[in-house]
């Protein structure tokens, strides 16, 4: 939520997940970060798998089993960026329907960056692409 209200994007949440939404753990979460987000709520994957495909937008999913680069990749400004859970990551029936799959370049021999921190450096790659910065100045 931080990163949202920082960087001015909707937060999509798609249900099931493995954390509480109820408001004093997002209030607790979100420190006072909160009412400067933009958080939607999907009751499920199907359901906003619909909305994104009636809005024309890209389902973009960063896991570490990506073949593209997320550097070497050309983002458009309505992508949507997919990440999973820390620990299990996508689902496959969910990761098959991403229109792409980029892994950030790591070392050899490591797993992962963590979500929130792999989220961030490719939104801001994906705004320096698109031109979001110039609109946050």
């Amino acid at each position: 939520m931080r990163l949202s209200a920082c960087m001015g994007f909707a937060l999509h949440i798609v249900h099931p997940t493995a954390f509480s939404l109820a408001d004093r753990h997002l209030k607790r979460a979100s420190l006072d970060y909160g009412p400067a987000s933009t958080l939607i709520e999907h009751d499920s994957f199907d359901r906003f798998d619909v909305w994104r495909r009636q809005q024309g937008r890209r389902l973009i999913l960063l896991t570490t089993k990506g073949e593209q680069s997320a550097y070497d990749f050309r983002f458009d400004p309505d992508d949507i960026l997919l990440v999973g859970r820390e620990t299990a990551g996508i689902p496959p029936e969910v990761a098959a329907l991403a229109d792409a799959r980029l892994r950030i370049p790591m070392r050899q021999g490591v797993r992962s960056i963590n979500v929130a921190i792999a989220a961030a450096m490719v939104l801001g790659e994906a705004y320096r692409q698109t031109e979001e910065f110039e609109e946050l100045q």
